[in-house]
């Protein structure tokens, strides 16, 4: 695993451990349910930057007996997983928030309330700034979901600390729905992690203009004389492509083998694609 790669998992995992425990204790001491889905909220976090950090380590990994195109699939995979437990999490916090409607609770603003969710907006705002980056050079698909993730707590931290400030002048309500609010951008990152992993999942084909590039790489290539077929899929969260090259029907074939050979390597070059299937159709 590429040092930076571990590096930007490590710091997500130290961060999020950090802002858990603080904001558990100031939300118990406070009673602000606000608090308390925010503390929820960096516990899924925990658990997400873990099962990130062992997904990257996974399809990191050389190919074995057993997964004989590599384990990329690892990302996607634990990536969606973590999505589904954002639902359940976040459905659990609408629940406590509709009784806390019905019949609320006392809460007791204390500043420390204040002084954890503007820190908690500025550490995600910044730490969200280094995963797109990260997640731009790797092309972590897990990565990228944890930015995403990060994107959703400062809005979420923000309705947060707009129901307590709510609540520090007597309008409890405004906790109850401050809460309610913070599981929806629960919602929110979970369902955009799904939908950019599903296309992971299902073997989703490259766009038009991915496509039109393979081409122009491969009839620069000499003795490639044109292209019949194009297929791509996704496999994990590279592509595996199979193209069919047409070569000159009265070239020895040995010659053949070493164009579609070159074909081959020259396209597995690319940063996107993992696996390249060369046909040689003689005209």
């Amino acid at each position: 695993m590429p040092h930076r790669l571990k590096r930007a998992t490590d710091v997500a995992l130290g961060i999020n451990i950090f802002l858990f425990i603080i904001k558990a204790i100031v939300g118990v001491l406070s009673n602000s349910i606000a608090v308390i889905s925010e503390a929820l909220n960096s516990f899924t976090d925990i658990l997400v930057s873990i099962g990130i950090k062992i997904a990257v380590k996974i399809s990191r990994d050389k190919p074995d007996i057993k997964h004989q195109f590599g384990h990329n699939a690892a990302q996607p995979i634990a990536a969606f997983m973590l999505a589904v437990f954002a639902f359940v999490v976040g459905i659990n916090i609408i629940e406590e928030s509709v009784k806390r409607l019905i019949e609320p609770k006392l809460v007791h603003i204390i500043p420390s309330v204040y002084f954890v969710l503007i820190l908690t907006i500025i550490t995600k705002i910044i730490l969200n700034r280094y995963q797109v980056r990260i997640a731009k050079i790797f092309k972590s698909p897990a990565i990228r979901a944890a930015s995403v993730d990060s994107t959703n707590d400062v809005l979420a931290s923000s309705i947060a600390l707009v129901g307590v400030t709510g609540a520090a002048f007597n309008l409890d309500y405004i906790d109850s729905i401050a809460g309610i609010f913070v599981a929806m951008f629960i919602f929110k990152s979970g369902y955009e992690v799904a939908i950019e992993n599903i296309d992971y999942l299902m073997g989703h084909s490259a766009d038009t203009k991915f496509h039109n590039r393979v081409k122009e790489i491969t009839m620069t290539i000499d003795g490639v004389k044109g292209i019949n077929d194009l297929r791509s899929h996704y496999v994990g969260n590279k592509f595996h492509v199979e193209i069919h090259i047409e070569v000159d029907k009265n070239s020895p074939t040995s010659i053949s083998h070493d164009i579609g050979t070159k074909v081959k390597y020259t396209l597995e070059k690319l940063e996107d694609v993992q696996k390249v299937f060369v046909h040689v159709d003689p005209v």
